[in-house]
C-alpha cells in the first residue's frame, strides 16, 4: 500500500455557472481530433464505406462514461485518478502508468501525418525532417504560456472553433443525398452488402479506430488532471503547473481533500455532477461524434472507391484534390493546411497530457526523491523526452504515418481495457456510497471493459498467428 497521507476534509464549494466550467473537455476532444476523427475513421470510411460508423458512435459513448467516472473521483476527492489508484496498488500503479503512457504514444504517427499533409499543401517533398521541426515547435509553444493547462486549452479552442465549422461547410457543399442516406444507415450498422463489419476489415486498424473514437489510451485519464486544475469540486484546493521560464511558482498538492456527505454537500454535488456532465456531453461527446461523422462523410463522398485510398493517409490528399476540383483551387490547399493544423494540435496536446501524466506518477513513485515542488520541472523533462524519442524514430526512418498511428492505438486499446475496470472498482470502493456510480453508468463502463478486452484479445491473437 502507498504511504500517501489520508484525505483531508473541507466544504464542497458551490458549482459555478456552466459557462465557467467549459474548458477541460476541449483538451480531451483535441487529443482525439487528429487521430480517430481525422485519420482512422475517415480512412476506414473511404475504404469500406459508412456501414462501420456505428462503432465510432459506440466508441465515443464508451469514452464519455469512462471519462465521467474519472471526473467523479476527482470531483469528490480533489486528487487525480492516479493518486487514487496508487492508494490501492502502491508503487505498481505509477510504474504501470508511466510505461503505458510513454510506450504506446512514443510513435509519432500524428505529427508524421501533419507533416505529410502540410508538405503537400505547401508543395514541398515530405521527409522526416519536417516532422522533427514540428516536434521542436511543440516544445517552443509550451515554453510561451505561463500556466501549462491554460496554454493547452487556448490552443485547442482556437483550432476546434476554426476547423469544425470549415469541415461542416465543405461537407454540406459536397455530400449528396445518397451519401447522407449511407451515413444514416451506417449509424445503425447497415453498410453496402454487410451489417456491422465488412469482409476484409483489418482488425488492428478497426481496434485502433475504436480506441481513438475520442481521446484514447491513458489520455482519457488526464481528464482528472485537467478538471482538477480547472477547479472542479474539491480540485479547487490544488494548484497549477507553471512554465519553468515564468519565474513564479504555485503550491501544488497531489493528495486530495474530500467532504462529509451532509445534505448541503450532497445538494452541491448533484449540481456539480449535472453541470459537468452537460459540459462533457456537449464539448466532448456531441462535438466529437459530430466531427467524426462529418469527416467520415466527407471522405466517403469524395474518395470512396478511388484507387490509392487504401495506402497510408493518401485519402486526405485525394480529398483535397476533389475539394479543389469542385470548389476553388485554394480551398483544396486550405483543407490540407487545416488538416495539418488539427493534427499538429492533437500531437501538441498529446505530448502535454502525457508529460503531465508521467510527471505526476514519477512523484507518486518516490515522493521523497522526486519532490512535488519540482513537478513543473518533471513535466518539461518528460516533454523533452517525448520530443527526443519522436526525433529518434524519424531519424531511424520510421516515417509512414498510418502504421505509426495504428501501432500506438492498438497498445492504447489494451491499456484502456485494464484501466476501465480499475476505475469502476475504485469508484465503487473508495468514495462514499451516496456518491458512487449508478447502475446505468456501471453497465456502460462494464460493457466498455468487456468490449475493449474482447477486441484486444482477438486482435492480439490475429497479429501473433497471421
Amino acid at each position: 500500500m502507498s504511504a500517501l497521507s489520508p484525505l483531508a476534509k473541507n466544504e464542497l464549494p458551490p458549482a459555478p455557472p456552466l459557462l465557467k466550467l467549459i474548458g477541460p473537455s476541449f483538451i480531451i476532444l483535441g487529443v482525439g481530433l487528429g487521430s480517430g476523427e481525422l485519420i482512422l475513421w475517415p480512412y476506414l470510411s473511404s475504404n469500406f464505406g459508412l456501414g462501420i460508423i456505428w462503432a465510432a458512435i459506440l466508441g465515443i459513448t464508451f469514452q464519455f462514461f469512462i471519462n465521467m467516472e474519472i471526473e467523479r473521483y476527482t470531483l469528490v476527492t480533489g486528487e487525480s485518478i492516479f493518486v487514487g489508484l496508487t492508494r490501492k496498488f502502491g508503487n505498481l500503479a505509477p510504474v504501470w502508468f508511466i510505461l503505458t503512457t510513454f510506450i504506446p504514444w512514443m510513435w509519432p504517427g500524428i505529427i508524421a501525418a501533419s507533416a505529410t499533409v502540410f508538405a503537400k499543401g505547401v508543395g514541398i517533398p515530405y521527409s522526416g525532417l519536417i516532422g522533427i521541426l514540428f516536434l521542436l515547435l511543440i516544445g517552443v509553444l509550451y515554453s510561451l504560456g505561463r500556466v501549462v493547462y491554460k496554454t493547452q486549452e487556448r490552443v485547442q479552442k482556437a483550432i476546434i472553433l476554426v476547423g469544425i465549422p470549415f469541415v461542416l461547410i465543405i461537407t454540406l457543399f459536397l455530400a449528396k443525398g445518397s451519401d447522407w442516406a449511407a451515413l444514416t444507415q451506417g449509424v445503425i450498422g447497415k453498410g453496402e452488402n454487410f451489417w456491422f463489419l465488412p469482409a476484409g476489415l483489418p482488425f488492428a486498424t478497426f481496434l485502433a479506430a475504436l480506441a481513438y473514437a475520442g481521446a484514447g489510451g491513458n489520455l482519457n485519464l488526464a481528464q482528472s488532471l485537467y478538471v482538477k486544475e480547472k477547479g472542479y469540486g474539491m480540485g479547487s484546493y490544488s494548484g497549477h503547473i507553471i512554465n519553468i521560464l515564468a519565474g513564479k511558482k504555485e503550491s501544488i498538492v497531489l493528495t486530495g481533500t474530500t467532504f462529509d456527505t451532509t445534505n448541503e454537500n450532497l445538494t452541491k454535488f448533484k449540481t456539480w455532477w449535472r453541470r459537468i456532465n452537460i459540459e462533457h456531453a456537449i464539448i466532448f461527446w456531441a462535438t466529437g461524434a459530430f466531427t467524426m461523422l462529418l469527416l467520415s462523410l466527407l471522405a466517403y463522398s469524395t474518395v470512396h472507391g478511388s484507387k490509392g485510398v487504401e495506402t497510408s493517409i493518401n485519402f486526405v490528399i485525394f480529398e483535397s484534390g476533389v475539394i479543389a476540383e469542385k470548389t476553388f483551387a485554394f480551398m483544396g490547399t486550405f483543407f490540407l493546411l487545416m488538416a495539418a493544423l488539427m493534427l499538429f494540435g492533437t500531437q501538441f496536446s498529446v505530448f502535454g497530457s502525457n508529460a503531465r501524466i508521467m510527471s505526476e506518477n514519477l512523484v507518486l513513485l518516490s515522493p521523497n526523491r522526486f519532490k512535488v515542488s519540482r513537478l513543473h520541472l518533471f513535466f518539461f523533462a518528460f516533454l523533452a523526452f517525448q520530443i527526443l524519442a519522436g526525433i529518434i524514430i524519424f531519424a531511424l526512418g520510421f516515417t509512414e504515418p498510418l502504421s505509426l498511428v495504428v501501432t500506438g492505438a492498438v497498445l492504447n486499446a489494451m491499456s484502456m481495457f485494464i484501466y476501465t475496470g480499475l476505475i469502476l472498482w475504485l469508484n465503487l470502493t473508495a468514495i462514499a456510497k451516496e456518491l458512487r456510480p449508478s447502475v446505468i453508468r456501471m453497465f456502460f463502463v462494464g460493457l466498455a471493459f468487456v468490449f475493449y478486452g474482447g477486441f484486444s484479445a482477438f486482435t492480439a491473437v490475429q497479429m501473433l498467428f497471421k
